[in-house]
């Protein structure tokens, strides 16, 4: 079943952490053991929703893999999209027509601050060196919604690199499970890990013969609490407050079964917050009852009887 928190445990859940009088429920979240995908519990998890700037992570991880298997040095410096800079958003950043950064700085503006600018520019580059006939940008987006289908994101539909949801004939859309199956192969990257979990970073624009300097801040305002070191906000008015949190504790370590040596087992939650207003306190107290409920899961020897991601 997909909703393992009935209204009535939802409602003293708020009451405990005294949020009741100023919350909604969310439109969908999860909440799950990152190492084996075990869902500790969840409401709608398959709806489709509009996900905003969680978009971002499938844009990350095409970048990251094609990196790799392309050999590309994220040192790599490109201009900046002219595309991006028409795009119905706004640009706290400030680029220029005619500006060019890294391909790692571009992926910390993505990530930290969620710029769109800095997506796009990412996605038409990437692009532009995939095979195809298609724009640059579609062919990246491409790769968006391939990697959603070798993950399994059955109720998932790329159409940018940034996530905004109003631009196109469709809507784009995904839905807590998905996010959740996206966030277990994004964390289990190291070179992602550290993007996201960065508070705030400065990169540096070309401008021509000169150089400017910009100090990105995340979005993500739990980070450093609750043992939370990522992931991910995404905001538009249709998807409404987005985020994805993961929250790490130390490895358990015991010994074998067969007495000889030592298992350790990785301790990473992931909480996927879908539409609501007040997604941090939300997603906060979700990570404290989900700890709680992965030792009552660890005790009785992490079962899989439930949904997996």
């Amino acid at each position: 079943m997909d909703k393992f928190l009935s209204p009535l445990r939802w409602i003293l859940f708020l009451v405990c952490f005294g949020l009741v009088a100023h919350a909604q429920q969310p439109a969908a979240y999860v909440v799950f053991d990152a190492t084996t995908g075990h869902v500790l519990e969840s409401a709608s998890g398959d709806r489709k929703l509009q996900v905003g700037s969680l978009t971002k992570i499938a844009t990350a991880m095409v970048a990251l893999d094609w990196s790799k298997v392309s050999n590309t040095d994220l040192a790599r410096v490109v201009p900046i999209s002219p595309n991006g800079l028409s795009l119905p958003s706004e640009n706290p950043i400030g680029w220029q027509l005619g500006d060019a950064a890294s391909l790692r700085d571009l992926l910390y503006a993505a990530m930290m601050q969620s710029d769109n600018i800095a997506a796009q520019t990412i996605a038409e580059f990437i692009g532009s060196q995939l095979p195809g006939d298609t724009a640059p940008a579609v062919r990246f987006v491409n790769q968006m919604n391939a990697l959603g289908r070798q993950l399994g994101m059955k109720h998932t539909l790329f159409l940018n690199p940034h996530g905004i949801d109003s631009i196109e004939n469709k809507r784009p859309y995904s839905s807590a499970y998905d996010l959740g199956r996206l966030s277990k192969y994004a964390m289990a990257n190291s070179a992602f890990r550290f993007y996201v979990t960065q508070k705030q970073r400065v990169i540096t624009i070309l401008r021509g013969p000169t150089q400017a300097h910009y100090m990105l801040q995340n979005t993500n305002q739990l980070l450093g609490t609750n043992d939370i070191d990522g992931v991910k906000t995404g905001t538009t008015r249709l998807a409404g407050e987005c985020v994805i949190v993961s929250s790490a504790l130390s490895p358990e370590s015991r010994p074998a079964a067969t007495g000889n040596g030592v298992v350790v087992t990785p301790r990473r939650l992931l909480v996927v917050v879908l539409n609501c207003p007040q997604r941090f306190e939300i997603a906060n107290a979700l990570v404290t009852r989900g700890w709680q409920e992965y030792e009552e899961w660890a005790a009785r020897g992490r079962p899989m009887t439930r949904a997996s991601l």
